[in-house]
């Protein structure tokens, strides 16, 4: 019986092909991190140097408010983004699960008008809805307050489209099973079906997390843009457009953004693997 062998000059380029494909999508994130040391001056005339000269800290200083012209309230902006988005996301997961589940399973009049609804509300772009949310948040007299930037957010179309189809997918005979052992519908759904939709929960935690973090279009319209229901990343926009000098300040914005980044990229990479594992379990019980 011959065995097929791996040719090892094959094998040696393509992993040499993979790991310069890596460094060329890494490039800019190591560009990002050292133009963040760099002065004004350097980083204009050495804008892809990986090596500040001089190298810095005057940028951090001046984000975290240790110089005496900054005062910048970064404790204020994480905490509003921290709780925000954590709320967000908790409150998403668990609407749009329920959501999901009562399009899935539940037989009622009009569910096709409902999830024609969901589907026509997911083609409407965001940019179009800012003036009727502020005309609704102006209404409800929430204007300028942690409700209105939280509340319009907790639902999302697309996470209830991704649920709806991830339960279609999950066999019937599981709740029937549950059901007749005396479950009702809400203890099916929370403690059967919800855990076997693993890797679509994973998916939709990590969507709602960077969107409610990333969010800036929905919190300008809503707040008068006072530093007490600023987010990071209003904040630090404002940081960079506000006054801030004539010059590029390049280590400035990029400094901003890659702070921007670091918490939405740990979440990815914590639950990548967990993403993974859910859903390669989803397949073989599908």
């Amino acid at each position: 019986m011959n065995e097929k062998r791996s040719n090892p000059v094959k094998t040696i380029l393509l992993y040499a092909a993979l790991i310069a494909f890596a460094l060329v999508f890494i490039y800019p994130f190591f560009v990002q991190i050292a133009t963040s040391f760099k002065t004004d001056p350097d980083a204009a005339n050495n804008p892809l140097s990986l090596i500040p000269d001089p190298a810095t800290t005057a940028v951090w200083a001046r984000i975290f408010g240790q110089t005496e012209d900054a005062g910048v309230p970064i404790t204020t902006w994480t905490r509003n983004s921290v709780l925000i988005a954590l709320v967000v996301t908790v409150a998403r997961v668990f609407l749009d699960s329920l959501a999901g589940y009562a399009l899935s399973r539940l037989q009622f009049r009009g569910r096709s008008a409902v999830f024609g609804a969901v589907v026509a509300v997911m083609a409407v772009p965001g940019v179009a809805l800012l003036i009727p949310k502020f005309l609704m948040v102006n209404y409800l007299g929430i204007y300028d307050t942690y409700t209105a930037m939280i509340l319009p957010l907790v639902v999302d179309a697309a996470g209830v489209f991704i649920m709806k189809q991830f339960f279609d997918s999950l066999p019937i005979s599981i709740e029937e099973a549950a059901r007749m052992d005396g479950a009702g519908v809400f203890r099916t759904f929370w403690s059967v079906v919800l855990p076997m939709a693993r890797p679509a929960v994973i998916t939709l935690t990590i969507l709602s997390f960077q969107g409610s973090w990333n969010e800036f279009s929905h919190f300008l319209v809503v707040t008068k843009g006072t530093p007490e229901h600023q987010t990071l990343v209003t904040g630090l926009a404002g940081l960079i457009s506000g006054g801030q000098g004539a010059s590029t300040q390049y280590p400035l914005k990029l400094g901003t953004a890659l702070l921007t980044t670091i918490p939405v990229a740990l979440l990815f990479f914590a639950l990548q693997r967990y993403f993974i594992r859910g859903a390669n379990e989803g397949g073989v019980k599908g």
